[in-house]
């Protein structure tokens, strides 16, 4: 085993296991006397030299850590452009890894980030310097390169089942003289395992969700309106859960807000659940409700739409951490080990207190 330190830095939108990654990586390195940094705030961290000596946290807080909910060291949504583009940025990060002579990089996230984890890999290679990558997989919807099942997937499917479930209970108890289409929108650009595990609410033919809208499957408003009124004339209500990326046979997608732009470059969609709920409504004539949850909101949302699990309008994710230049040299380390407002002993003794009975 050679000497050096390694980086850790989690990045993208936290899942309710990242933690645990967190928590498995220090303890292994610690096993093998591998000294473990974790950057503040993902790649903006290890840029800005805002560094996190895990050495000085306790076995036992380390092992709760597990159970903490939340980044316990701040996440970002900062995707790095080509070596040539952010040449200047690449050469900070490059400085930054040998002045704490760091030979493994683990980045904790998406597509996007083992993208980032490559880049660097890309970046030392050309440079001379032995560093080793590693994206360790994060995401909710399940969509990873070579990846068959990832952490944080199984967590948000149970969600999104239950979430469904308890919906539909609603819905068919006033069904009579209320809402006859409820709508729920589950993520996935163009992965649908969270839509399909919605399947879990149900065991019959008849049970919610009766219809589940796939991005891998183009849609077709025609055979779905006519698919919604044959489910409420024979069961008396209609649930559907539908991917936010679903998308006509063109390739349009049905949710897109107009040509925006999320953080990462991808199109901004626009809440597709909504529009299903209008075209329900326009075209049928039903009482409908739609609905997402809280990891869903962006400032794309329309305004005025009240019909949502989670927070109100326009709340949520839009914007990006990428507007955060200018990295630091000196004492910010120290200053990021200070800035935690919470050790993570404490907020891991937090998190299993919670759980106690």
């Amino acid at each position: 085993m050679r000497n050096g330190t390694l980086l850790y830095a989690q990045s993208g939108g936290v899942t309710a296991v990242i933690n645990a990654t967190a928590a498995a990586v220090i303890e292994q390195a610690r096993a093998k006397g591998i000294k473990v940094l974790a950057a503040r705030n993902g790649i903006l961290g290890a840029m800005r030299e805002e560094l996190i000596d895990t050495s000085k946290e306790s076995a036992a807080a380390i092992r709760a850590l597990a159970h903490t909910p939340g980044g316990a060291f701040g996440s970002c949504r900062v995707k790095l452009k080509s070596l040539e583009a952010d040449r200047a940025r690449y050469d900070r990060l490059l400085e930054v890894l040998r002045a704490h002579d760091v030979r493994w990089f683990l980045y904790n996230g998406g597509n996007d980030s083992a993208d980032t984890a490559l880049k660097v890999s890309q970046l030392a290679k050309s440079s001379g310097y032995d560093l080793t990558c590693i994206g360790v997989p994060k995401t909710i919807d399940n969509d990873l390169a070579v990846t068959d099942t990832c952490p944080g997937f199984g967590s948000a499917a149970k969600y999104t089942a239950v979430s469904v479930r308890e919906a539909a209970l609603d819905v068919a108890a006033m069904a009579e003289t209320s809402t006859r289409v409820f709508i729920y929108e589950a993520m996935g650009r163009h992965a649908g395992w969270l839509a399909a595990a919605a399947g879990l609410a149900g065991t019959g033919e008849d049970d919610a969700p009766h219809i589940i809208l796939l991005p891998e499957r183009a849609y077709d408003e025609a055979a779905f309106l006519a698919k919604v009124k044959a489910v409420v004339a024979r069961v008396g209500y209609c649930v559907v859960v539908a991917s936010e990326g679903i998308a006509t046979a063109d390739g349009r997608f049905v949710a897109d807000a107009g040509g925006g732009k999320d953080s990462f470059g991808h199109s901004q969609l626009g809440g597709v659940a909504a529009h299903l709920a209008g075209r329900v409504k326009d075209q049928l004539g039903l009482k409908v409700h739609w609905a997402l949850p809280d990891y869903l909101q962006r400032s794309a949302t329309p305004p005025g739409q009240q019909n949502r699990l989670g927070t109100g309008p326009g709340g949520g994710q839009g914007g990006s951490a990428a507007g955060a230049e200018g990295p630091e040299r000196g004492d910010a380390g120290d200053r990021a080990q200070q800035r935690c407002a919470v050790s993570l002993e404490d907020r891991s003794r937090a998190a299993v207190e919670d759980r106690q009975p």
